[in-house]
């Protein structure tokens, strides 16, 4: 192909006039009823939607209409005399792309493509699009000229010949710094064994000693985290209100969805999206599969993807986490908003309508929100009841309060908006960080952001059978201690950070989270005395001693059961009260969760312990389906 003799300028209009001349949708429109791609109706129909929506107007025909984002390509190339070019047949240079980025191209949805004498050819899905990008890829690679094709060849051609690119930043986007990429397990092992080989010793010559003193700070530790929630519980009174409505032209959403050996959700995942109450010519919705997920992806081939859904296949890479998918994802997204779901979500239809309007009315530190999470099989049985309890109090008394109180706010994994600035400039995700969510949140803190509850809610599927439980539960354990070790690398600087009284919340919130798992067995020995059991402590300790510690184990429970009550009450569940006098069953679990997420430290840091869906699932009606059909191979992730 001849790129020199490509035109790229309407006919009659000087290349220097190129940036006052614009092809406006209705121009675009007219096209296309002069070739018979739409009829007068549909034409007249989108711009009613479009005006009344304040919805742009060729949107409103792809989404509405099934307008082919092909069509409107060729119908402005004819406009603007351009050529319209195939980069799947004709492939860019290699050298024009990494020299302006392939990440930054796959975000602007520019491809720079051939060199045509002293100028590069660039492909965009509109002139639009070329013009606002035209000064960042004249400053990478000098004059610059634009020929045409749509987005998703864009992002094919991008994926096919850049992969590698794209995966490696994907893995190392956040500075090693500030990542757990650097994690050691060797050196943490040898911590570990000379820690077990000191408590043995001690054991051995003072076992009476080692108890009364481990007892009594798990007790300290019980008492102060209990003192942090009841303060948090007395700040956090009221729901919070929900915002004006958003004025103006509603805001592009992405949600990216990250999934993973799905074969049962699927159904019920779309047909919960399509409820959503949010233009779709504002939604966007990324279903984020990686490259060997055979299931989900012959799951999702039974379905039928609408306009505003699409896969993005995530190649092959050093590791298989949610965060490196997610940071991934993210250079595909169209929206100024990023949204986070799990697969098993069930979120409030007017959600994203929520989100838009706090956003629109929010100052410029607030940088994320955090819905509400709950469970809808909170029936299934008993652990699904208290998985439902300890949601409710954390989501619903316990975070809120964090909150209004300005400590460090450890994010949920789903049901998160982020303003996508700020959250690209934080360096996204740490790949590598299987708690990635209470990661990103306290450096969105450590930054001097802030993140609000908003009054909507997610409902999720509870874990409701016993192993699978540990293995979730010793993942975010594990997340929390390796979070904890990579904040701490220098505590001066997080103090400057954070300031003394969130730098001591979150030891209180980390480290005593962790420590009070590590423990608990010596907490739950308190139980043995109502018993007519022997406590050893009694034998060092005096009786008044003894006693205000059992007294204070007795009150940290009891604030604890109030907490759960208050959020059961708030949730609409108070009739599963009677159920929390059951924790002191639960929690032992996550003990055993604690023990094994801290050996892993020692042995795979960073093992992804799958949780799976669609195992309790209520009854719904699910979407039609159609016959199996083949998503995209991984070099068309659009």
């Amino acid at each position: 192909m001849n790129v020199s003799a490509i035109p790229t300028s309407p006919p009659g209009i000087p290349a220097t006039a190129l940036c006052d001349f614009q092809i406006g949708p209705d121009m675009i429109v007219g096209h296309l009823l002069g070739t018979q791609h739409i009829s007068a109706q549909i034409a007249d129909q989108a711009r009613d939607i479009a005006r009344q929506d304040q919805l742009p107007l060729l949107d409103v025909l792809v989404t509405r209409f099934s307008v082919s984002p092909r069509a409107l390509v060729m119908a402005e190339g004819e406009l603007l005399g351009a050529r319209i070019i195939d980069p799947a047949l004709h492939l860019p240079q290699a050298a024009l792309v990494r020299r302006y980025g392939p990440a930054r191209a796959l975000m602007h949805h520019v491809l720079p493509w051939r060199t045509a004498g002293n100028c590069t050819l660039v492909l965009a899905p509109c002139y639009d699009v070329f013009l606002q990008h035209r000064q960042e890829l004249q400053d990478a690679l000098g004059p610059v000229r634009v020929a045409l094709c749509t987005r998703a060849q864009i992002s094919a051609a991008l994926v096919q010949g850049f992969a590698a690119d794209l995966t490696d930043r994907a893995e190392t986007r956040l500075p090693a710094g500030q990542s757990s990429r650097n994690w050691r397990p060797g050196r943490v092992m040898q911590i570990t064994c000379l820690g077990v080989a000191l408590l043995a010793c001690l054991a051995l010559l003072a076992p009476v000693t080692l108890i009364t003193a481990l007892s009594a700070l798990a007790v300290a530790l019980l008492v102060l985290s209990g003192a942090v929630k009841a303060a948090a519980a007395l700040c956090g009174t009221g729901a919070p209100q929900p915002p004006p409505a958003c004025d103006g032209p509603l805001p592009i959403i992405t949600l990216l969805i990250p999934l993973y050996r799905e074969r049962a959700i699927a159904e019920h995942l779309l047909t919960r999206l399509e409820s959503l109450d949010y233009p779709r010519e504002r939604l966007d919705v990324c279903l984020v599969l990686e490259d060997d997920d055979d299931t989900t992806r012959q799951a999702l081939g039974r379905t039928h993807l609408l306009t505003w859904m699409r896969p993005v296949i995530v190649p092959k890479g050093t590791l298989r986490t949610k965060p490196r998918a997610l940071n991934y994802a993210l250079d595909f997204a169209r929206g100024s908003i990023i949204g986070v779901y799990d697969a098993e979500d069930a979120p409030d239809p007017d959600q994203l309508r929520v989100v838009a309007a706090t956003f629109a009315h929010a100052g410029p530190r607030i940088a994320c929100l955090q819905g509400v999470l709950d469970y809808y099989n909170s029936t299934a049985n008993w652990l699904t009841r208290c998985f439902t309890i300890e949601y409710a109090s954390w989501f619903r008394v316990v975070l809120p309060g964090y909150a209004r109180m300005g400590l460090v706010v450890p994010l949920g994994g789903t049901t998160l908006f982020f303003r996508r600035d700020i959250l690209e400039s934080l360096g996204a995700w740490d790949a590598h960080n299987v708690t990635e969510d209470a990661d990103l949140g306290l450096r969105l803190a450590r930054a001097g952001y802030e993140t609000v509850f908003i009054p909507s809610v997610t409902q999720e599927e509870a874990n409701g059978r016993f192993w699978p439980w540990v293995k979730q539960r010793s993942r975010w354990l594990k997340g929390y201690a390796v979070t904890y070790c990579v904040h701490m690398r220098n505590p001066a600087q997080l103090w400057r950070d954070l300031g003394a009284r969130r730098f001591w919340g979150v030891q209180v919130l980390f480290a005593g989270t962790l420590s009070q798992f590590v423990l608990a067995p010596l907490i739950w020995s308190f139980w043995l005395i109502p018993l007519g059991f022997h406590h050893p402590a009694v034998d060092l300790l005096p009786p008044w001693a003894f006693w205000t510690m059992v007294g204070l184990f007795i009150t940290s429970e009891a604030v604890n059961f109030a907490i759960s009550a208050l959020a059961l009450r708030r949730a609409g569940k108070t009739w599963l009260t009677p159920w929390a006098l059951t924790l002191q069953l639960y929690f032992p679990l996550g003990a055993i969760a604690v023990y094994k997420g801290l050996l892993e430290l020692t042995w795979k840091p960073f093992f992804w312990d799958k949780t799976a869906h669609g195992i309790l699932l209520p009854k719904t009606a699910a979407r039609v389906s159609q016959p199996p059909r083949p998503l995209p191979h991984p070099a068309a992730a659009e």
